[in-house]
């Protein structure tokens, strides 16, 4: 099956910073009408908003805004709100962001607080992944803001193959969580305008790239900024892979190890090369024409006795292959978007969620003020508080094993180490590799307990088992939602803290 193209609906233009917004809000009777993508940046809105808000939170109570999908009425409460606040980063489903977008009110206030929030002093982290392939990982990224080019968050880059050469066929294709393949470029049956697919800008996304015979082959790909209807040519260039064979001598750069992607950057147009080749400690750019991908020959495997996979080959043939790595699909950014975990952050949200309440309701400026001052001093106490609980864990003891990677920002701000989690993305199925080294990991360094989210718990059953049979605990942390037990950021945070202290130290 190819992937579809999706064709992209006309979308109203949209603020996506505070001094963009030219008018303000009809404030009601009963509030400011105030839409939060999640639980948690509803609950900073109503501790700055007051009495003057009325919030509402469109991934409901136990949901994960990763996968959540929006309703008809999700797209009536943004058309009807006087502010909209996302995360953004993309955390939030593109589906969900394309729907605020495309109903909030033209001359509203619709902030990304992830990515705005920057300015007030958030500290934002770098979200590197290193799989540890004994072969290169390759994925497809778009970089850059292309806002020059009219670019906006609700925009799509379309990369199409529009030609391949070498000896046998190639084929890329992404294997969703339950095993079912989405073809995306296959020469096999000549190309045309379906060999190809989509993403937003700054994102990412993990392939399987095989190959039906050794030699060398060139893939050209182009891409185009798609806004709307409309869609604006941007470069076109053509990638070098040896497959089976020496690749010394076919281009000055040899990509054979680490995690490369076949990168379009929205604000010059061109394609390349984009290489995390030292753990993901540096990156760096290779033009096409300088860079050959190897596919070398311990990347053999087999076609899947599986009529499915019938477009690689009859069951048995032989195929060389670069995986895919992390089973189901996975579109993320370049930045970790679960700011909130370090406090820190937090308080700069609410100095942004302030700034924008004031602009869109310019009478109660003295009533965000106030509740902003008290609110940012809570976060200070709760900040110190959370320091000094986690302090109480011995440092030999402060590792995390968590159900996805979404605790980047509470180990970084108070000295702690993430030493595993079962996926990097909730929405992904673990693989039997993830299960291994997550079992090594634990085992290795003799950590006491894991940590489950409540709101994932279907997707945790993989981490109580390997806890179960490495003879561990199962405690309970608050990452992206909250649930019946914990209904506010602040609670969550202490919680997280004692949580910790209770179960490892």
């Amino acid at each position: 099956m190819r992937a579809p193209l999706r064709a992209t609906a006309s979308l109203c233009a949209v603020l996506l910073a505070v001094t963009a917004c030219s008018s303000t809000g009809s404030r009601g009777d009963d509030g400011l009408s105030v839409v939060a993508t999640t639980e948690i940046l509803a609950d900073l809105v109503r501790n700055v908003g007051g009495e003057r808000v009325r919030v509402d939170s469109l991934v409901p109570p136990g949901g994960d805004p990763h996968s959540y999908e929006p309703t008809p009425a999700d797209a009536k409460k943004v058309a009807k709100a006087d502010v909209t606040f996302t995360n953004h980063l993309l955390l939030e489903e593109q589906r969900l962001i394309k729907a605020i977008d495309a109903n909030a009110r033209e001359g509203t206030p619709n902030v990304s607080l992830a990515e705005a929030s920057e300015t007030y002093g958030a500290h934002v982290i770098p979200l590197v992944e290193n799989v540890g392939l004994d072969v290169l990982w390759l994925g497809l990224r778009v970089r850059g803001d292309g806002k020059q080019r009219g670019a906006t968050r609700t925009s799509e880059v379309r990369l199409t193959a529009t030609a391949v050469e070498g000896p046998g066929k190639l084929v890329a294709y992404l294997t969703e969580s339950l095993g079912k393949p989405v073809v995306y470029f296959d020469s096999g049956d000549g190309l045309s305008d379906v060999d190809s697919t989509t993403l937003p800008p700054a994102a990412h996304t993990h392939l399987n790239w095989a190959f039906t015979a050794p030699g060398t082959y060139r893939l050209t790909l182009r891409a185009a900024l798609v806004n709307g209807g409309e869609e604006v040519r941007l470069g076109e260039s053509t990638f070098t892979f040896a497959v089976g064979v020496d690749p010394t001598g076919i281009a000055p750069t040899v990509l054979g190890q680490g995690h490369t992607d076949l990168t379009v950057d929205l604000d010059t147009g061109e394609l390349y090369t984009f290489n995390d080749r030292a753990g993901g400690t540096t990156q760096d750019v290779v033009p096409a024409a300088q860079a050959v991908i190897e596919v070398p020959n311990k990347a053999i495997t087999t076609v899947p006795d599986d009529p499915r996979f019938a477009f690689l080959g009859a069951p048995g043939a032989s195929v060389h292959q670069l995986p895919q790595a992390v089973l189901g699909k996975h579109v993320h950014g370049e930045i970790d978007p679960h700011l909130w975990q370090d406090v820190r952050n937090a308080r700069a949200y609410a100095e942004l969620i302030r700034d924008t309440l004031r602009t869109a309701d310019p009478d109660g400026a003295a009533d965000y003020d106030r509740n902003a001052r008290d609110y940012l001093a809570r976060l200070d106490e709760l900040d110190a508080k959370v320091r000094e609980t986690v302090a109480k864990v011995p440092r030999q003891r402060r590792h995390l094993v968590t159900t996805h990677d979404g605790f980047g920002y509470f180990a970084s701000a108070y000295e702690m180490t993430v030493a595993g989690f079962v996926v990097p993305n909730p929405a992904q199925e673990p693989s039997v590799e993830d299960v291994r080294k997550l079992t090594e990991t634990i085992r290795n360094l003799k950590v006491p307990a894991v940590f489950m989210e409540p709101n994932l718990a279907q997707r945790g059953s993989v981490l109580t088992q390997v806890a179960r049979d490495q003879g561990v605990r199962v405690c309970l942390l608050y990452g992206d939602s909250f649930d019946e037990r914990t209904r506010n950021y602040a609670d969550m945070m202490r919680h997280n803290a004692e949580e910790i202290v209770r179960c490892l130290a």
